[in-house]
C-alpha cells in the first residue's frame, strides 16, 4: 500500500492544490489528512470541501487541534491562532462543520498508527520536539510505525535497543527504508504552513510492502497565499510566516 500523507494544511488553498496535483505523478493507493484542516489559512470552505471529496473517495481524515477548536475551546492556542480560528467559524457552514465531524484522533492499519500529535492521549496535542516526547509517544503504542503532523517541521524518529529514540532530518526526495525491526515515528511537515525554513509545501509518501518512507517538498504560488491572509484581516503574522516558512 502507498499512502500519500498530507498534515496541517491549514486553509491554504494553493498549497493544497499544489499538493494534489503533485500525486498525481505518483502511485498513490490511499491518501492520509493527518489533520488541521482549517486555521491560520484564508480558505477554510474551499479546504474542507476539497477534503470531504477525498473522504468519499476513501481518504483517511485525523482530527487536528485547530478542527477541534472550531467546535470546542481555542484557550490554549496563541492570540493569532485564535483570532484565526474565531475568523473560522464566520467562513464555514453546518456542512463544513459535519466534514471536521467526521475526522478520528487516531486510525490503525496493521502495524501504522495514524495521529495529528502523538500516540500518547492524542487530544492532549502533545508536540514532538525532541527525543523525550518521541520516546513517550514511540511507548504509548505497539505499532512499528507511527505517522504525525503538528510539529510543521518535518523528522524521523527511530526507538533503538536501549529505549531512547535517536533523530534523522530526512533529505527531500529521498526514501527512507524502514527496517522491520525497529519501531518508527515519522512527523510530516505542514502542506499549509512549513515552520523548517522553507516555503515549499511538505508531504510524504510511505510504501508499506517496500517499507520505505520520503519526505516530499513542492513550491506553490505562497505569495498569492500569503495576500489571502492579508486580505482577509488575519494577523499579519500569519501571512509573514508563509513567506518566511518559519
Amino acid at each position: 500500500m502507498r499512502y500519500a500523507l498530507l498534515s496541517d494544511i491549514h486553509a491554504n488553498r494553493e498549497a493544497f492544490d499544489a499538493v494534489l496535483a503533485q500525486l498525481g505523478g505518483h502511485r498513490i493507493d490511499k491518501i492520509v489528512l493527518l489533520g488541521d484542516l482549517v486555521g491560520y489559512g484564508a480558505d477554510p470552505a474551499y479546504c474542507v470541501e476539497r477534503a470531504r471529496d477525498l473522504l468519499d473517495t476513501g481518504a483517511i481524515g485525523i482530527l487536528g487541534n485547530h478542527d477541534a477548536a472550531i467546535a470546542g475551546s481555542h484557550e490554549d492556542m496563541n492570540s493569532a491562532a485564535r483570532a484565526a480560528i474565531d475568523w473560522t467559524r464566520t467562513q464555514l457552514m453546518a456542512d463544513h462543520l459535519a466534514v471536521l465531524a467526521r475526522l478520528v484522533p487516531a486510525h490503525r492499519e496493521d502495524d501504522l498508527l495514524l495521529v495529528h500529535a502523538s500516540a500518547r492521549t492524542p487530544l492532549a496535542w502533545h508536540y514532538i520536539i525532541d527525543a523525550a516526547s518521541a520516546e513517550r509517544s514511540l511507548r504509548a503504542t505497539d505499532a512499528r510505525l507511527t505517522i504525525v503532523g503538528h510539529v510543521h517541521v518535518p523528522c524521523l524518529w527511530r526507538l533503538i535497543s536501549t529505549g531512547t529514540a535517536t533523530r534523522h532530518v530526512p533529505v527531500t526526495g529521498q526514501e527512507i527504508p524502514l527496517a522491520a525491526s525497529q519501531i518508527w515515528l515519522g512527523v510530516m511537515g505542514a502542506v499549509g504552513q512549513p515552520r523548517d525554513g522553507s516555503p515549499a509545501a511538505a508531504f510524504g509518501i510511505l510504501d508499506t510492502r517496500a517499507r520505505t518512507l520520503s519526505f516530499e517538498r513542492i513550491a506553490y504560488d505562497h505569495y498569492q497565499a500569503a495576500r489571502k491572509v492579508r486580505e482577509a484581516g488575519l494577523p499579519m503574522s500569519l501571512a509573514e510566516r508563509l513567506l518566511l516558512g518559519r
